[in-house]
């Protein structure tokens, strides 16, 4: 039997876009800035990345055993974005939000 503390059962999702010229080196500074921290506290962490004629789009999908754990990372409001220090030069937008999700089932192999 899984122990609920290592059991996903939240998922935060934050998506954004970069010009597709400056991609690979949006990605390299999101793995060291943002991304790995977040390996150290999220029970998983996934990233995406979709290339379109004049942008990227990256999206992170971090997974949590609860709402409280997630907090106790990102700070009082789990859905506030945290920007990186230099996101407002890579992406086209900043995000004014992620989007939380209950893990209703999970089937297959996902990591």
């Amino acid at each position: 039997m899984q122990d609920n503390a290592f059991r996903p059962a939240i998922a935060r999702v934050w998506r954004g876009r970069v010009p597709r010229d400056r991609a690979d080196e949006y990605e390299a500074y999101n793995f060291e800035a943002g991304i790995r921290p977040l390996i150290e506290k999220a029970l998983g962490v996934q990233t995406f990345r979709e290339d379109r004629a004049g942008e990227s789009e990256f999206v992170t999908i971090s997974y949590w055993p609860s709402i409280a754990a997630m907090a106790a990372f990102t700070g009082a409001d789990p859905t506030d974005v945290h920007h990186l220090p230099r996101d407002a030069e890579f992406l086209i937008e900043l995000p004014r939000s992620v989007q939380i999700l209950s893990l209703r089932q999970s089937h297959g192999r996902t990591g």
